[in-house]
């Protein structure tokens, strides 16, 4: 009997590690090739020379499978420098692959080429890439598609179509010329001219209608919609004309599903909806516009288009004659209420282990800042309001890039002199930060200050709006994590009262939160992934300003908690 028990332990042990030898080999190794060059791009009737990859633009969609390892070389023919950014991925140990400019690497300038690898663990949905390197990611971005491992299916029956929607933002200028003229006077730069949905602007701006994006689709299927908002500096309301979408996922998480007849993504977010086709079989237009919390402060307040159309649509008796798309209505642009409502449908599919007991309890403020005139430069230099330059800070620190050194390497190498570890965990200065703000508190220190994280500590940070020049809402980006979020409200944080709102049952999975404009948002994860990590702002007028900080990660211990060395190809400084 012993004997038969022992057999079937190790017949048992052996099942498994074939099983999981399988789904390893099931895992490909995936190989591309990206070379971001200068491209004539015509839009709004005017042709420019845009960055892009391969030619392409978006860029190109890369499909694959949780498990698979991607080995991307990109090679730079452009006279920008240039890094490459895969949002959401969490690049377990291979921070040198996560891309921020200064950050893990140095940039790949022109003529160079760099070879970013990693592999996608225990991640499923709609993530996307784009450079992180100046506002080249106004160009060069792209779709970063996990489908299930072999043999694993979607949560959710399987749609009969998909489709990438790419939310996009252009300007009728070089997107480089627009941020260095804003760097140069201090002023907020010039806002975009168009927003695009796959890269097209569509029917309501000029010289774009025989180029709108269409998506088809049949009466009686599903299709499953991959929102991404790659734009700039903009959050975005998206919606279908006469048709219902049904929320299945965010970031690569899954979410439990709930339907809605509009989104809202802050840039950097990305939302999966299924889109059934049950209308009259014709043509309805999807649109995109802004949501604009900052008041007084210009945007872009265009309208981008495409065109869902029922294959079984009537064919217009005369060729170009195709019946007018019925037109959805948008919410207004200042529409808070409808964008709290739906940020606050989200919740995780099934009970979560969300952390507890926690090692490092943050307070951050995020918000603008004006820089008093320097006596070195001319009036032409401060055209901020009341001839300041604009800046933005968390924590009342600006932060700073390294120029010599990346984070990661200074880290890494010890090397001295690249950055501090004494970023403030709460704020210096306590005040009313949704209130009347003082204006001796309008101007932030500067510096390249970390914070750092013992491996495994349970971390949760409250990221506090200030009406610092103008409350908005900003959505913060954490590399190399996804994080919970637990709750999010108006006003100041208030740990007496506003605790008992924490979810810590099905709060949902993400790794960009939209903090409320003049509130609040609380995130919670572990430092389980060592290296340094960006957190910033992803409208980037706000990290061209400041509005950034990161976390120093320490290794744990033995290998599989440590990070990676450094890949033989990574560019020097």
């Amino acid at each position: 009997m012993e004997t038969f028990k022992d057999f079937s332990i190790i017949f048992l042990g052996l099942f498994l590690l074939i099983c999981s030898a399988l789904s390893l080999a099931n895992a490909e190794v995936q190989q591309h090739q990206f070379v971001i060059q200068a491209t004539p791009v015509k839009r709004l009737c005017k042709t420019h020379s845009s960055i892009t990859v391969n030619g392409m633009f978006p860029g190109p969609t890369l499909e694959v499978k949780n498990g698979d390892t991607l080995e991307v070389k990109v090679i730079n023919k452009a006279r920008y420098n240039v890094t490459i950014h895969w949002h959401g991925v969490r690049q377990m140990r291979t921070g040198w692959a996560d891309g921020p400019e200064f950050v893990t690497q140095c940039p790949i300038r022109p003529g160079g080429s760099y070879t970013y690898r990693f592999t996608i663990q225990g991640q499923e949905g709609t993530l996307w890439w784009h450079a992180h390197s100046s506002w080249l990611r106004a160009t060069v971005y792209g779709a970063l598609i996990i489908r299930p491992r072999e043999g694993e299916s979607y949560p959710f029956p399987k749609p009969q179509r998909e489709t990438p929607i790419l939310l996009g933002e252009w300007w009728d200028a070089n997107p480089i010329d627009v941020v260095r003229e804003a760097t140069r006077t201090g002023a907020a730069p010039n806002v975009s001219d168009a927003y695009t949905i796959n890269a097209q602007p569509g029917d309501l701006y000029k010289c774009s209608s025989k180029d709108t994006t269409i998506v088809p689709i049949d009466s009686g299927e599903t299709n499953l919609l991959r929102v991404i908002n790659a734009a700039l500096n903009q959050p975005l309301f998206f919606t279908v004309a006469n048709h219902k979408l049904t929320v299945v996922g965010a970031d690569a998480s899954y979410v439990k599903p709930f339907t809605t007849s509009v989104i809202m993504l802050g840039p950097g977010q990305t939302t999966d909806v299924l889109i059934r086709g049950d209308q009259a079989p014709s043509r309805y237009y999807m649109a995109a516009r802004a949501y604009q919390s900052a008041q007084n402060a210009p945007f872009d307040n265009t309208t981008t288009t495409a065109i869902l159309e029922y294959k079984s649509a009537p064919c217009p008796a005369k060729k170009g004659l195709a019946p007018k798309p019925i037109m959805p209505s948008l919410p207004a642009y200042n529409d808070t209420n409808t964008v709290t409502a739906f940020s606050r449908s989200f919740r995780s599919p099934q009970k979560v282990e969300v952390p507890t007991d926690i090692d490092e309890s943050l307070f951050f403020t995020v918000g603008l800042g004006l820089n008093n005139c320097p006596p070195n430069f001319h009036r032409s230099r401060c055209q901020g309001p009341n001839g300041t330059r604009f800046t933005a800070s968390m924590n009342n620190v600006s932060f700073v890039l390294p120029g010599n050194f990346s984070l990661l390497q200074a880290h890494q190498q010890g090397i001295p002199g690249v950055f501090t570890t004494d970023f403030p965990g709460t704020p210096p200065v306590k005040f009313d930060y949704t209130g009347n703000v003082s204006q001796s508190l309008f101007q932030p220190a500067t510096g390249t200050k970390l914070y750092k994280l013992k491996y495994g500590s349970k971390v949760q940070i409250v990221i506090q709006d200030t009406s610092i020049v103008t409350p908005e809402n900003h959505p913060i980006h954490l590399h190399g994590y996804d994080f919970y979020i637990i709750a999010e409200g108006f006003g100041n944080f208030n740990p007496q009262k506003d605790t008992s709102k924490f979810n810590l049952v099905d709060p949902p999975l993400r790794n960009t939160v939209g903090v409320p404009v003049n509130g609040w948002a609380v995130i919670r994860f572990v430092a389980d992934n060592p290296g340094v990590w960006l957190m910033h702002c992803h409208l980037d007028v706000h990290i061209t300003w400041g509005l950034a900080m990161a976390f120093l990660v320490e290794n744990g211990l033995g290998e599989l908690q440590t990070l990676q060395a450094p890949p033989p190809d990574l560019p020097i400084c």
